[in-house]
């Protein structure tokens, strides 16, 4: 038996790695989304805003 590693166990090491790494971007690439939900909840009240403001100057005249 020779001291070199086995290709077989050195193409398992490489997928387990492999494995590793596409668990690891997939987890990055889920915290870095936009959390759609936030920011219609924050364009709907901006908006109410933005019309109740216009109500409000066009009531004064």
């Amino acid at each position: 038996m020779s001291d070199e590693p086995n290709e077989i166990l050195a193409a398992a090491a490489a997928a387990k790695q492999h494995e590793t790494a596409a668990k690891d971007a997939k987890a990055a690439r889920q915290k870095r989304g936009w959390d759609l939900g936030k920011i219609g909840l924050g364009v709907g009240i901006g908006s109410a805003a933005i019309a109740a403001a216009v109500m409000f100057t066009r009531k004064k005249d």
